[in-house]
């Protein structure tokens, strides 16, 4: 379960009621840590998965001409939308999903939305469990690709996918899960690369120590069945036969490139790479010439 809640990324632009909110759960974490490693995991784990903001975006007018969706899944209410091109009944032409990344949502992709439907695409987009209006506390890459599945069931076949961060590493395994070819399109934004990595990160910024490692590497195993390793771009894009562009920029701090070259270094022959520089992990969706390039690919 893969979320990047890699605090140090946007501790600098808190409000100081927010820092010492969370100087007090880290202080805590450690005092838990002194009595029980396990319960200082469990608590981890917790801050892990869940979203500390909440995309408050106000929606652009494009939304007022989507058809309003909602579905539930693990007792979480989704909510999404879905746009048809003019003239074209649902279920007649092809279909795009797009998926945004860990506190985001479908509302910060709106000038993609037009673009796609004036290409005769039929628009689906669904905010995730946590985030934007959908219901729910918690993230994990395996409730994402439940998301993905139910809504590919539902409303697919898809043939394309627009995913950026944590949505583009829970369409990546939730592709391995369903038969497909390289007329699947797939544009992944700052993909979310290494699991191991982001818990890195984590917890070095806690400064825990690695009997609380441990546990919490265990709990994952626990709830899921799976090593942390797992949630793993590199290992993913074995299994995927989409026809994938990847865009990631080289100063982006959430999801280092270095692991993106490590991908790369394993020449898949259906994954083209743009990199950029200079435009981070969030700018670069809403970079003009990146979202030029989307359009024309997908």
């Amino acid at each position: 379960p893969k979320i990047i809640v890699f605090i140090p990324t946007f501790y600098t632009n808190m409000k100081l009621t927010q820092k010492i909110a969370i100087n007090y759960t880290v202080s805590r974490l450690h005092i838990l840590a002194l009595v029980s490693k396990r319960k200082a995991a469990k608590e981890a784990l917790e801050i892990f998965f869940t979203p500390r903001l909440r995309s408050t975006k106000k929606p652009s007018a494009i939304f007022d001409k989507g058809e309003k969706l909602s579905f539930k899944i693990n007792r979480n209410t989704i909510r999404g939308y879905r746009w048809m091109p003019q003239g074209v009944q649902a279920g007649a032409a092809k279909k795009i999903l797009i998926l945004h990344g860990f506190e985001s949502s479908i509302k910060k992709f709106d000038q993609y939305i037009n673009n796609f439907v004036k290409k005769g695409y039929e628009v689906l987009a669904f905010d995730a469990p946590g985030h934007g209006e959908s219901g729910g506390k918690r993230i994990t890459i395996p409730l994402y690709v439940d998301m993905i599945k139910y809504i590919f069931t539902t409303y697919g076949p898809i043939q394309s996918f627009l995913s950026h961060s944590l949505g583009s590493i829970s369409v990546a395994h939730f592709l391995e899960s369903v038969k497909h070819d390289k007329e699947t399109k797939l544009v992944l934004i700052a993909p979310a690369t290494e699991t191991v990595t982001s818990v890195d990160r984590f917890f070095e910024y806690l400064q825990l120590d690695d009997e609380v490692r441990k546990e919490f590497d265990g709990l994952i195993y626990e709830k899921t069945g799976y090593r942390t390793e797992y949630y793993s771009m590199k290992r993913a894009a074995k299994k995927i036969k989409a026809s994938v562009l990847w865009f990631h920029d080289e100063e982006d701090a959430v999801t280092p490139i270095g692991d993106v070259i490590k991908v790369k270094e394993d020449n898949h022959k259906n994954i083209d790479y743009i990199f950029t520089k200079g435009l981070g992990h969030r700018n670069i969706y809403r970079d003009s010439k990146v979202m030029k390039q989307v359009v024309e690919f997908l």
